[in-house]
Order: C-alpha cells, then sequence, then structure tokens
C-alpha cells in the first residue's frame, strides 16, 4: 500500500515537474516575445498612428472612377460607410465573441487547442480574433525557423490586446476591413466592392456582402472571378452563419442563399480599363509634379501610396463612346488591310522590315547578349511554343515561334484619337492607340507622323491674313519646281489639271498644284511662323512640300493648331488636370490651360476658313460624314493622307469641339496598298463618323451635337461669293502646254513673296509659234 503511495506519489511530483517546466517555459518564451527578443514590436505610439499606403484614385470630370494608381489597391473609408449587414457577416464568420472578448479570445484558443491539436477536428475553425488578423495584417509575419509561427502567434496575441487599449471595436473593426486582402490584388472593403461588384461598399447588399465575407478564408480559392460555383457556395456558408448567430432569420437566409451570384468586375490594372493611354500620360505628368512640389513644399507624397485623388476633364461617357468607334472602325478595316495584300504583305515579305523588327526584339537582344551566334539565335527564335496573341476578335493561345509572333503584331494598323474643348482646352477623349497591353507606344502624345492635307487650312489661312482674295482662282496645272531638285506636285485626279479653282473648292478638293501655289502667294515662311504661332512646336522643314503636310506633328499638336480656328484665333493648350487633392480632401494645386493675350490671325481670317473647312463636309473629301454616316450636325473640317498612303488624317471642328483622329501602322514603312483604302476619308474619318453617330444618340451630348456655328459675318459671304472652280479659258489653252509640267521656280520662300512676272500677249504668242516649229521638227526627224 506504501509502494503504491509512493509510486503515485512520484508520478504526481513528475507531473507538477512537467507541468511546472512547460508553464515556466511558456512564460519564458512569452517574455522573450514581450521583451522583443525575436523581433522589435510596435511602441504605443505607433499602435495609435496606423497608416497603410493607399491607392491614388483617378477621376473624370463627372466624378466617375476611371482607374488608381498603387502598390496595392486599397482605399480606406469610414465606419460609417460599412453596410451593417457586411459586419453582422464578418462577426458571424470571422470572430463570433468578438464584442466580448479583449483581443484575445480565450474560450475560442481553448477549443482550437482541445479539438484541433488533441481531436484533429479540422471544422474547429482557427483561434485568431479579428484584432489578431488586423496585427497580422498591419505587421507581416517574420522567418524565424521552427519557431515561427509560436512568435507570430504570440507577438499578436500582445498586440491585439494592446491595440484594443487604445481603439474601439468600432475602429478595430474599420482599420480591419480597410487592410485585409481580398483576391486580385485588392486591399480593403472600399477597394474589393468596387472591383468586383462596381459599386461602394456602403451600396453593397446583404448577399454581396456574404460573397466578400466568404473570400477571407482563402481569397483566391473563393475568388468569384475565377471560381463563381465555388465562391457561391461559400457565400451560402456565411449565411448560414449568420442564421446561426441569431443575425438573419430562417426564412431570410431561405430566400436570400436561393439567389444567383452576378458580378460587375472592373478590373484597375495600369494596362486595362478605360482610357489607359489617358491614364499612363497622366501618370508621368503627375509624378514629375509631385517631384516639383515635394521639393518645393518639403512633403513627400507618392503616387503610388498617398491615396492622392487626381481630378481629371475627361468625359467618362464621350471616352468610352471614342474607345468605342475607334475598336469598331479599326476592326473592320483591319480585315480589309489584310486582305488587299494577301500573301504578299511587308510584314511577310520585306525583309528589311523583318530583319529590323527581330534584331530589335527584346529576345534578339537578350541571347546576343549571352554571346549567341545570328543562326543559333534564330534557330532559338524559330522553335514553337505556346503563346497568348491578341487581335480584334480577343486573345488565343497558340502554337507559334516568336518570329511568327513578331510578324503577327507588325501587321495591326494603329490610331490616335483626341477631342479638345476650344476654348477651355480640355480634354475630354483620348484613344492613343488600340490595346494598351500590347501597344503602348501613345500615337496621341508620342508619335509624329507627316499630317498630309491637315496642314492645308494653316497656308490658306496665311494667305488670306495676307491678303490674298479667297475667290481667288488658281490654275491646277502642274509646275515643276527646278529650284527645289524639280520637285513636281501632283494630284489625286488625272483631270484636274485642266481647272482653275478659286480657294475653298480648291481646298475642299484637297488640290495639291494649288496649296502649293497659293503658299507661294502667301510666303513659305509666313506658313511656318503662323504655324508655330498657332501652338505647334515640331520643327517644320523650309521647303514647298510643307504645303502638302511633310512637317511631322503629333496629334496633340494638330489639335492645339486647329483650337485657333474656333477660339477667335487664340491657339489654347490642351489640358486634363483639374485639380488634385490629398488623402484629407485638401487641395494641393489646380490648374487651368495656358492662354495667348492676341489672336494669331484676324476674325475675318478665321470666318473665311471655317468656311473654307465647312466646304470640305459639304462638297469636298468630307462629304461622307453626311451621305454615309447620315450627320446633320454643323461640322467643318479636313482630311489628310501622306505620300504612298503611310498616314490617314481628319480633323473635324464642331462650335465646341475639336476632334482630330489618325489612322496608320506604327511602323512607317507599312501603308496601305490603295489610295482607297488609305486616303484620310476612309481609314481616319470614320471614327469621328463613328463618335457622333454615337453622340448624337445620348442626349448627354446635346451641348456638343445640338449647338450651331454663330452666324457668318455678310463680309466674309460678298468675300466669298463665287463659282468654285471653271475650266481653263480658251486663251490658256492655246498658249499654255498641257503636255507636260510648267518648269518654274517656287518663289514663296521668302516672308513677302515675290510677285510673279507675267508674259507678254506678243511674248506667249511669240512662245507658241517656237512650240509649233519644234514640234514640226520633232516629226521630221522621227
Amino acid at each position: 500500500m506504501t509502494k503504491k503511495k509512493t509510486k503515485r506519489t512520484k508520478r504526481l511530483k513528475w507531473l507538477l515537474a512537467i507541468f511546472a517546466t512547460i508553464t515556466i517555459g511558456a512564460l519564458g518564451f512569452f517574455l522573450s516575445v514581450y521583451w522583443q527578443l525575436w523581433e522589435p514590436l510596435p511602441s504605443r505610439d505607433q499602435l495609435a498612428d496606423i497608416r497603410q499606403s493607399e491607392a491614388t484614385e483617378i477621376y473624370a470630370e463627372g466624378g466617375e472612377l476611371l482607374g488608381k494608381y498603387f502598390i496595392f489597391d486599397r482605399q480606406p473609408i469610414n465606419y460609417e460607410q460599412i453596410p451593417s449587414q457586411l459586419i453582422d457577416a464578418l462577426i458571424a464568420t470571422e470572430d463570433s465573441r468578438f464584442f466580448k472578448h479583449n483581443g484575445v479570445d480565450r474560450r475560442s484558443l481553448l477549443r482550437v487547442i482541445f479539438k484541433t491539436i488533441l481531436l484533429q477536428d479540422e471544422s474547429a475553425g482557427g483561434g485568431s480574433t479579428l484584432s489578431q488578423q488586423l496585427i497580422k495584417n498591419l505587421y507581416p509575419r517574420k522567418d524565424h525557423g521552427v519557431f515561427s509561427m509560436p512568435v507570430s502567434k504570440v507577438k499578436e496575441a500582445i498586440l491585439a490586446t494592446r491595440l484594443e487599449k487604445i481603439y474601439s471595436k468600432e475602429d478595430i473593426l474599420t482599420l480591419y476591413l480597410n487592410t485585409v486582402p481580398f483576391g486580385d490584388n485588392t486591399f480593403g472593403i472600399e477597394s474589393a466592392a468596387e472591383k468586383f461588384f462596381g459599386k461602394a461598399a456602403v451600396d453593397l447588399s446583404l448577399e454581396e456582402s456574404a460573397v466578400i465575407v466568404g473570400m477571407l478564408k482563402a481569397s483566391y480559392r473563393y475568388n468569384p472571378r475565377l471560381f463563381l460555383e465555388r465562391s457561391l457556395l461559400r457565400r451560402n456558408v456565411v449565411l448560414n452563419q449568420m442564421q446561426k448567430y441569431g443575425y438573419l432569420t430562417t426564412e431570410e437566409y431561405s430566400i436570400v442563399s436561393k439567389k444567383a451570384l452576378e458580378l460587375s468586375y472592373r478590373p484597375f490594372s495600369h494596362n486595362k480599363g478605360i482610357a489607359p493611354y489617358f491614364r499612363a500620360s497622366l501618370r508621368k505628368k503627375v509624378q514629375d509634379w509631385l517631384q516639383s512640389y515635394n521639393d518645393s513644399t518639403g512633403n513627400d507624397y507618392n503616387l503610388f501610396t498617398s491615396g492622392l485623388k487626381i481630378y481629371t476633364t475627361l468625359d467618362y461617357e464621350m471616352q468610352k463612346l471614342a474607345e468605342e468607334a475607334t475598336k469598331e472602325h479599326l476592326s473592320t478595316l483591319q480585315s480589309d488591310f489584310e486582305k488587299s495584300y494577301g500573301k504578299n504583305a511587308p510584314w511577310l515579305k520585306n525583309q528589311d522590315i523583318i530583319r529590323s523588327e527581330i534584331k530589335n526584339s527584346p529576345t534578339y537582344i537578350r541571347l546576343n547578349a549571352k554571346g549567341l551566334s545570328e543562326s543559333q539565335i534564330l534557330d532559338s527564335m524559330s522553335a514553337k511554343h505556346n503563346v497568348e496573341l491578341w487581335d480584334w476578335n480577343g486573345k488565343k493561345v497558340v502554337q507559334v515561334s516568336t518570329l511568327d509572333s513578331i510578324r503577327h503584331y507588325k501587321k495591326f494598323l494603329n490610331a490616335g484619337v483626341l477631342s479638345v474643348n476650344p476654348y477651355s482646352g480640355q480634354v475630354k477623349a483620348w484613344v492613343g492607340g488600340i490595346d494598351f497591353e500590347h501597344f503602348q507606344y501613345d500615337h496621341v502624345r508620342q508619335s509624329k507622323r507627316q499630317v498630309g492635307s491637315t496642314f492645308k487650312p494653316i497656308v490658306y489661312a496665311t494667305a488670306v491674313e495676307n491678303g490674298i482674295d479667297p475667290c481667288k482662282f488658281y490654275s491646277a496645272r502642274q509646275v515643276t519646281y527646278a529650284n527645289y531638285n524639280n520637285w513636281t506636285p501632283t494630284n489625286d485626279g488625272a483631270s484636274d489639271y485642266d481647272k482653275r479653282y478659286a480657294m475653298k473648292a480648291a481646298l475642299s478638293g484637297s488640290v495639291n498644284t494649288v496649296a502649293v501655289k497659293v503658299m507661294e502667294d502667301g510666303g513659305m515662311m509666313n506658313v511656318i511662323d503662323l504655324a508655330h504661332n498657332m501652338g505647334i512646336e515640331s520643327e517644320i522643314p523650309e521647303v514647298p512640300s510643307i504645303a502638302l503636310g511633310t512637317a511631322e506633328l503629333s496629334v496633340m499638336e494638330l489639335t492645339k493648331a486647329y483650337t485657333s480656328f474656333l477660339n477667335s484665333g487664340k491657339p489654347v493648350s490642351p489640358y486634363f488636370i483639374s485639380r488634385i487633392e490629398n488623402s484629407d480632401g485638401e487641395v494641393l494645386a489646380s490648374f487651368k490651360t495656358e492662354t495667348v493675350d492676341s489672336p494669331v490671325f484676324s476674325e475675318e481670317t478665321r470666318e473665311v476658313m471655317i468656311e473654307m473647312m465647312k466646304g470640305v463636309i459639304e462638297e469636298g473629301t468630307g462629304q461622307r460624314l453626311r451621305w454615309s454616316y447620315g450627320l446633320q450636325n454643323d461640322i467643318a473640317g479636313k482630311t489628310g493622307t501622306t505620300q504612298d498612303n503611310k498616314d490617314g488624317w481628319f480633323v473635324g471642328l464642331t462650335p465646341r469641339l475639336v476632334t482630330v483622329t489618325w489612322v496608320g501602322a506604327d511602323d512607317h514603312r507599312v501603308g496601305f496598298k490603295t489610295t482607297a483604302m488609305g486616303q484620310g476619308a476612309n481609314s481616319a474619318l470614320p471614327i469621328f463618323g463613328k463618335l457622333f453617330q454615337k453622340m448624337n444618340a445620348d442626349s448627354h451630348f446635346d451641348r456638343y451635337t445640338k449647338v450651331r456655328f454663330p452666324p457668318v459675318s455678310i463680309n466674309t459671304l460678298n468675300r466669298m461669293s463665287c463659282i468654285p472652280e471653271k475650266k481653263e479659258g480658251l486663251l490658256n489653252r492655246v498658249f499654255v502646254n498641257n503636255d507636260k509640267p510648267q518648269v518654274s521656280e517656287f518663289k514663296g520662300g521668302n516672308k513677302t513673296a515675290e510677285p510673279k512676272k507675267k508674259e507678254g500677249i506678243f511674248k506667249k504668242i511669240g512662245n507658241l509659234f517656237k512650240r509649233k516649229d519644234k514640234k514640226k521638227k520633232d516629226k521630221k526627224g522621227s
């Protein structure tokens, strides 16, 4: 009996010793974390001043969210902006005793230890409270080897208890919901609501709230964008928890759990979403401004983490329509473009183009840097593998080589579209290309291309401003300009050469030979000066061919120049930022356009030019806006096509909007096969036509579509009241040799053009007999 008692006593002592050892060890381990022997712990002051990085938001003119700049997509909100049903769902699912514990739920902890560790029952759930989860979100766990998990759990328990002494339960819920990670690199309830349901958190329904709370268990596994059915099942688990803890009645649960899961997914990717080219240019503009602002004020604002709010001038609805119009037209034009070349397309057969593209590709550069020979590089680039290719039908994964991929993307036509208020300079729509993910070069801001006949209104405005009568008639016959390398401008139609055109008709018909002669009268340097005064900053070569648009300009520059024709002769610089605020709503800066004090040409010249460009739409190269697109708006404009059909342009002027469109291949060596397809009236004008068709159908745009041009003054109407064109007179046909271009010198190189010397009638008759005599001798000789 004594022996049994002794053994029992020894066993008890051993158990007490083990318990004491474990207790002392646990206490010692706890103190080692508490005393920061493993890692530093945030101080009370740091906990009291929790700041998380916030995404910068971009807003359109009407307050619509255009996109975000972020490292982590997070947008904090207040407790009052969190719907009560979402809080109920969160507590019922993640921490049912949230309002009863002080940061650590000992009852839940004991349950987890007993059921999960001892009984291996995974249904017991986790023991971490929302406060502990918040600490984990705020202060990510560190690696301590085998002790990583124990150290992290003790740290989170200590800090959760401290947190509860500083913040109210409502504050903790707000902090938690603003920091918790969701799927698709999204942090915080507001960003999740915007991304998955296209609405603010405060507007979430009960079932939507349950979907979002359900994602907390595993943000990827229960991502509704990726796994809709799985997310639906998880949502119903959350609703069941709400019923279990009394937040829903059985009847409410039965109704809501049967509802379908409907998403309104809005990704805020830098490469996707609305206006990606605009947002890329905006980002650079704001980053440059922030650097200057921080240097001058001593602040440390960051575009990606400071939660700035950028308010832009962009019209959200117009931007959507401009992108739709571009897609609709370019997808059809691309198909026609490829069919016109067939198997002999330059991206397939032109070895110079293919070779240069291969050598400029990242793959070639990378392999070349490794020391591979050209044949080895080409062998590697010829190997087929799975590649995701984009076209107008979407993305698809196909088995192709890197060389195939290069040829594929070389074939695409691109586009640039810019719409600007000509009085304020506010940018309303900006389409920099066809797909930002694959073509990031911006054809509004970065690209400079020859502008073709869209430069002619500047030539004509110069002439009118310098006293040339708008009803002056010009012969369309060809001239070879001996002092400029025998350059001979030509017209599209061979039958045009025996006509004489008034200036309005010459502009509406885009007669090249006349444009050069008009510039000769107005003075080439005068034209260049006026172009620069109208806002064109690019270099303009001092050659007669600039009358036909050989100068290379950006869409942005050309748009600014054309604002002069609407804004009383004063060019307006396009701008696209209204103001920038910090996360507290304090305005850091407001912006407006740059203005000029004096007009660059007279009001009379402006009126004449608008009337001339109306003629382009009514009876000239822009007529299809009327008969093809059925537009009855007041429109003036100009088409443009460059040499070998490389670029197509259209500038549309309406009373309150300037819209410039460009279409062409990224590589200037690739052009349209035919003028019929590549001319601006066919390649670029349709984007404008489709855009205004859509705008006309929406009353939101009445302020742009219903307005009319102001009445034209009687003086301007009188100055332009002449027939548009006429055949060369009989005497002119007798005395002028139309067999070949007239050889002459371009005399418009000076600011004040030299007057042309007129031949006397007797000299003309003498020259006529000389030509006839020469023809007889040539006939005898043959």
